[in-house]
């Protein structure tokens, strides 16, 4: 299949990442890409980047585009994706796609409406620490996983990070924000969905310029089988490191025959197996770079093969993600999900 591809928003830097990749793509064709903020225009034009419109709505009414690509500003990615969805193009964006449950329920309304897909770039998918702990986790080398621990710390970066992550109503929250991504990953990983979103907290850390900013935050969740999870995905990474220490995405799976754990930085996978002394260190697998964007076309195809990333996938992990950050926000405990 091809596709025309449009971009609206280049406010973070994730959003290279999907224009190279694009660009590189035989099936895909960009064919426009707009920032509105003048004063955005400058990044996007440094990395190669042709901006083609200045206002979103009249690209859409003038531009022959699938599907819109979506690295805006966090809070208003929900209208740049119901836009599309509204004008009759597919969505892939940046996470979060949103950054509130009504905005959600309409984008998800209007993408079944119309037959349209939305997919998110969930990139934990493809990377070789956590294909390879799928790999062991599905044909059940430690058994029934019973524990989840995640770490997704982040570098707070004032300075450098985008300034409209401290303006007021434009980051949405950092559990939205970062939480996003094991929140889809670990469904995948072990074959079990969220049931519950049991607690949940978000509180100003090393922010001290903008005490609105909370940009700590942890959740505590159970999967269907009863299994716990908790996961801390905080802006508190030195700044120097970034995300380069064994620490970053450090992701523990406790189950009835041992224990696995991962990191996004390391050359292996970590077993501890019952019958076994001590802990073994096994090899990755290969990774599936860019499977993301591979994973959109085949959606909007009607081709998705089994595990791969999808419209109801990428829409789900927005909710659970979405009802942490409501139960951070409105101090409340005990959210139970639908199956």
């Amino acid at each position: 299949m091809s596709l025309n591809l449009a971009f609206v928003g280049f406010r973070h830097g994730h959003i290279y990442d999907l224009y190279r990749r694009a660009q590189a793509m035989p099936e895909i064709e960009v064919v426009a890409a707009c920032e509105e903020d003048a004063a955005a225009r400058a990044a996007p034009l440094q990395e190669g980047v042709t901006i083609t419109h200045t206002d979103y709505a009249r690209m859409l009414a003038d531009c022959d585009c699938d599907a819109v690509a979506i690295g805006d500003y966090y809070a208003i990615r929900g209208q740049r994706a119901l836009g599309a969805l509204s004008a009759g193009k597919h969505v892939v964006s940046d996470k979060p796609l949103c950054t509130g449950l009504d905005e959600l329920d309409r984008i998800e309304a209007l993408a079944g409406e119309q037959g349209l897909s939305v997919v998110c770039m969930l990139d934990m998918r493809d990377v070789p620490p956590f294909i390879t702990a799928r790999a062991f986790i599905q044909r059940g080398t430690i058994g029934e996983v019973h524990a989840v621990y995640f770490g997704g710390q982040h570098p707070l970066r004032i300075g450098t990070r985008p300034a409209w992550y401290f303006e007021p109503g434009k980051h949405g929250g950092t559990l939205n924000d970062i939480a996003v991504h094991p929140l889809d990953a670990i469904p995948w990983i072990t074959g079990l969905q969220f049931a519950s979103i049991r607690a949940a907290r978000c509180w100003n850390a090393f922010a001290d310029d903008y005490p609105h900013f909370e940009g700590a935050g942890q959740v505590m969740l159970t999967l269907e089988n009863g299994a716990g999870v908790m996961g801390d995905v905080s802006y508190m990474m030195p700044n120097s490191s970034g995300g380069t220490l064994p620490f970053y995405w450090r992701t523990t799976f406790w189950g009835r025959k041992g224990v696995l754990e991962v990191s996004w930085n390391q050359d292996h996978v970590t077993l501890a197996l019952d019958g076994e002394d001590g802990v073994r260190q096994e090899p990755l697998l290969e990774g599936n770079p860019g499977g993301y964007l591979r994973a959109f076309l085949h959606d909007v195809a009607g081709e998705t093969a089994p595990g791969e990333l999808c419209t109801a996938d990428s829409l789900r992990a927005m909710r659970v993600s979405l009802l942490a950050q409501h139960a951070a926000d409105s101090h409340i405990f005990d959210v139970r999900l639908e199956r």
